[in-house]
């Protein structure tokens, strides 16, 4: 019978290794280190759940992301991503990322003279009929004068030649004079206003579509984004649409209140504005900017049940707010780099008595006027932009994920 390799145990002895060993030491390779079948056994029990966590946490993430990346509209990926984040219980990440890849815009500096040239353009000098129609100039807020600051420009003109849409930019504080803010004025007897829901914000079915689709494109003449999100509630107050309460409105809260005969209202909820038979639609979003014509002291603080908690409301990011006048025409303002406060007073300093933000970021701040292209009445009206932010100029002529208010000529 054969024998193994005989092992001594006297205390000097070596041992006998096996014979793949011996070879593997001479090559100055090191010993392949044998598992016992007990702690294979374990190492393959340790793998299975890690794998089943890996698939079921990859496996979920691809199923729930999928829509936000297949929706129709124009958003971007970064921004269908970042809603699912916060969509799904990622909120603190996701602004963890904006927070850190924030950057500050300059303080001081002088417009460049591509800014300065954007500021010039046709004016109009009213006449006897319509001087009381068009807005006053707005005064600038930094020092020093700039040609064209603060000027109103025309954008759309009604049938007797007179402005119903102008447009005008200016610094938007004394601080950061390399940047430009814009502001719109609209005047709202000339003018029919309806708020449009997006696919996703406030979602559901209402019989009003969530674009401004072909064969009802006809005299629009602006359409601005609508406000924080209602699902989950990060506007803080409610949305009313078609006779549908998607979420309950609020008392206290600043809205845009869209009526039957195409009029629009802005104001506090409860105080200002209430529901009656001829509200058709509430667009509320967290609390006044201009209260009574004086901006809220609360502006200048960042806090997330006041105004929000997307980015640190300290932080210069894209904004836009609308508001009322005096004589109830509308003030639309954006930009690029606004805080709370400096949307509010450039609000205030355009005109508006009551004013409210709307939404902020890049992804989902827009303004843009529509002129017709000389073909008629019967062609679609050609957007512009305001300004220019991230969305496309046609972002409404396809469904949006988001609600928004279009404007059209009475």
């Amino acid at each position: 019978m054969a024998r193994g390799p005989e092992v001594s145990d006297h205390p000097k002895a070596t041992a006998v290794r096996p014979p793949g060993e011996r070879a593997n030491r001479r090559k100055g390779k090191k010993p392949r280190k044998v598992l016992s079948r007990g702690r294979q056994a374990r190492r393959r029990y340790l793998w299975r759940p890690l794998t089943a966590v890996f698939v079921l946490v990859f496996g979920y993430a691809g199923v729930t992301i999928e829509p936000y990346l297949t929706y129709a509209g124009s958003d971007t990926v970064a921004a269908r991503v970042a809603e699912w984040g916060r969509d799904h219980h990622m909120s603190g990440l996701v602004t963890w990322l904006e927070n850190e890849t924030y950057s500050a815009p300059p303080t001081g500096g002088t417009l460049s003279s591509q800014q300065v040239h954007t500021l010039q353009g046709a004016t109009v000098a009213p006449s006897a009929a319509a001087e009381n129609e068009l807005p006053a100039n707005i005064a600038p807020l930094a020092a020093g004068s700039v040609p064209g600051e603060g000027v109103w420009h025309p954008a759309v003109y009604a049938k007797n030649g007179v402005p119903v849409v102008e447009w005008a930019g200016l610094r938007p504080d004394a601080q950061h004079t390399s940047k430009l803010a814009y502001v719109a004025w609209l005047n709202v007897k000339a003018l029919s206003f309806q708020l449009h829901p997006g696919s996703q914000q406030p979602g559901g079915t209402f019989a009003t579509p969530d674009e401004v689709p072909p064969g009802r494109r006809a005299g629009l003449v602006a359409t601005w984004n609508g406000g924080f999100k209602v699902n989950p509630n990060d506007s803080l107050s409610g949305y009313y649409e078609d006779g549908r309460t998607v979420r309950a409105l609020v008392d206290g809260k600043a809205a845009e209140v869209f009526y039957r005969d195409g009029s629009i209202k802005i104001g506090d909820w409860g105080r200002d504005l209430t529901m009656t038979p001829q509200v058709v639609g509430v667009r509320q979003n967290l609390s006044l900017l201009v209260n009574n014509g004086q901006v809220t002291a609360a502006v200048n603080s960042g806090s997330g049940a006041q105004w929000g908690v997307t980015v640190n409301n300290l932080f210069f990011v894209p904004r836009s707010g609308v508001g009322v006048t005096a004589k109830g025409d509308v003030i639309y303002v954006g930009g690029p780099d606004l805080s709370v406060a400096s949307l509010a007073r450039l609000l205030k300093q355009a005109g508006a008595v009551d004013a409210m933000e709307l939404d902020i970021n890049a992804d989902w701040t827009s303004f843009m006027y529509y002129t017709v292209p000389g073909a008629g009445d019967a062609a679609d009206p050609t957007p512009t932009k305001l300004w220019n932010f991230s969305q496309p100029a046609d972002r409404y002529y396809q469904p949006s994920s988001r609600d928004f208010v279009a404007v059209y000529l009475r």
